[in-house]
């Protein structure tokens, strides 16, 4: 009997404490990059990218509706270095001539792609025809909702798995006790 009530308080404490331990999600990693605010550069996975005829980079950058956006001043930055800083023209198209192959950051108004170019021929089947940049979508963090966010921490859900166990066995516990018969 006493094992019993000490199961339950242990299971009721180890639900508590799964509340009060935030999720490693949740943990912010600080981008070094001032322009761009976000996930740091290389916690994003790079897209593959073929580049056309001299090497040229084309792209597109729209907003989160799909609408190209006109005159969006972008960068292209290798490690620390900005190489070429252009716009988007009425169709939301760009273009930057002679990039030779690495992998780059696009940026364009507060919005960061990364992008592995590839030289022309040499780009694995999977590889895009061109880097595709979608403004004002901030990251998808937060966007699923607080039951999404609770429900993805492992401590919550050995709580409830915890609760589920002990709370039947509590209940079964309490109705044995009491339908024992008194002696005369």
């Amino acid at each position: 009997m006493k094992l019993t009530a000490w199961l339950r308080t242990l299971m009721l404490v180890l639900a508590c404490l799964g509340l009060l331990i935030p999720a490693p999600a949740m943990a912010a990693v600080a981008a070094p990059d001032k322009v761009t605010p976000g996930p740091h550069p290389q916690q994003i996975k790079a897209i593959d990218v073929e580049l056309h005829k001299d090497g040229m980079l084309v792209g597109q950058v729209v907003n989160a509706q799909g609408i190209p956006q006109n005159k969006v001043p972008l960068s292209l930055i290798q490690g620390d270095k900005t190489l070429v800083k252009t716009a988007t023209n009425r169709g939301g198209f760009f273009a930057v001539k002679e990039v030779p192959s690495g992998t780059y950051r696009v940026v364009a108004d507060k919005t960061q792609g990364v992008y592995r170019l590839w030289a022309n021929k040499t780009a694995p089947p999977n590889a895009q025809p061109g880097a595709l940049l979608v403004v004002g979508q901030g990251p998808a963090r937060g966007q699923t909702g607080p039951l999404a966010y609770w429900l993805g921490n492992p401590w919550i859900i050995g709580g409830l798995v915890a609760a589920a166990v002990a709370i039947p066995v509590a209940i079964h516990n309490h109705q044995v006790d009491n339908d024992t018969p008194a002696s005369p």
